[in-house]
């Protein structure tokens, strides 16, 4: 019976041991992944992915400016995502909610905090990025549906008129959209009403293509730009002249240039056909003066832009949408495909010693 016992006593002690043993290993384990989970749990900010925040401020899509956004992040409108272990900074903004100064349209989007004059210039905006969603809804005859802008040159100073807006636009049920740039005059004169675009194709097609009836669509590029498929821009402007380039792979290298110091624009007899198509119908058929840009303060924009919005076709067929905008509820319009979202992977910024401060434009439109 004694031998029994101590042998009962032995093996529930190599058992203990075991069983001991066992849990100490399983809560360290336990801590480790834990620990994994905190660091896959980190916030990422998107001044980590492209660091030059400290030259921007942000426009979120409820209109508001965030100022610098170094270490900053919000869930419904900027943010990072990590895909395939590459971080991207995401820029959303829906159909309908508060915008930023005397836009139609919401935004978010970065503003460049200082501001430079075309004639003395030596300044340069690149970014390779990829857009992610444009709006399900909105009337197909009006332009500027399904679009949304990723990069702009904007003029601070007098009418607040935009040299440059680089588009992107996808209609519902086409695997391809297309990617153009816009130059949009500097009304001579007092009254800026008679403004309009002249617009030039990248891959795919220009602003002027549109559907015959609100929910009809024309045909899809053959040469476009798919959701979600990379493209690259560079936009230097440099003594006057403003140079475009944009790459893509499996996309012809495709290169512009404006001066923005001297119109083309002057008479009406200069006014191009593509223009008189689209803006002379709503009255927007003024001329540009004959200096252009020279003498505003300009500055870079970049991020997501939303062309889309919920106003009546019937107030403007180039730029009101008559889209879902679901009363102005964010949550349901990002539920239903009615947002646009753009995603940027790389992003530079480079400025010239003449640039000075931008506050002007901030104080006006915030």
């Amino acid at each position: 019976m004694k031998k029994h016992t101590i042998a009962l006593a032995s093996l529930l002690l190599v058992f203990c041991f075991t069983s001991c043993k066992n849990t100490t290993k399983k809560t360290s384990d336990s801590t480790e992944d834990t620990s994994a989970e905190n660091q896959s749990d980190k916030i990422v900010y998107a001044s980590e992915v492209i660091p030059f925040f400290d030259d921007w401020k942000l426009i979120l899509g409820d209109g508001s400016n965030v100022g610098i956004a170094n270490d900053f992040e919000n869930k419904d409108f900027f943010y990072t995502e990590n895909e395939n272990g590459e971080e991207w900074v995401v820029f959303k903004a829906p159909n309908g909610g508060e915008t930023h100064g005397t836009s139609n349209n919401t935004r978010t989007e970065l503003a460049q905090i200082k501001k430079w004059y075309p004639e003395t210039a030596d300044d340069k905006l690149t970014a390779t990025l990829k857009v992610m969603n444009v709006s399900s809804t909105g009337d197909a005859r009006v332009a500027s549906t399904h679009a949304v802008v990723v990069g702009q040159i904007h003029s601070a100073d007098a009418f607040e008129n935009e040299p440059l807006k680089i588009f992107y636009k996808k209609y519902p049920g086409h695997t391809k959209g297309s990617v153009f740039w816009h130059y949009e005059i500097n009304t001579a004169g007092d009254d800026n009403a008679g403004r309009w675009d002249y617009s030039s194709a990248v891959w795919g097609n220009d602003f002027s293509v549109v559907g015959e009836t609100a929910d009809t669509y024309p045909a899809e590029p053959e040469d476009g730009i798919a959701l979600g498929e990379e493209f690259s821009y560079e936009v230097v402007v440099k003594d006057g002249i403003m140079s475009l380039k944009f790459m893509s792979d499996g996309h012809e290298t495709k290169t512009f240039t404006k001066n923005l110091l001297e119109s083309e624009y002057t008479t009406k007899a200069d006014i191009p056909e593509q223009t008189k198509k689209l803006f002379f119908p709503i009255g927007q058929d003024g001329v540009e003066r004959k200096e252009a840009y020279t003498g505003e303060g300009c500055f870079f924009k970049l991020g997501a832009y939303n062309q889309t919005n919920g106003k009546s076709p019937d107030e403007n067929i180039n730029w009101c949408s008559g889209a879902e905008t679901h009363g102005g509820d964010i949550q349901k319009q990002y539920a239903d495909g009615n947002y646009a979202e753009v995603w940027f992977k790389t992003a530079s910024i480079s400025i010239s010693d003449a640039a000075v401060s931008n506050e002007g434009y901030f104080s006006k439109n915030d």
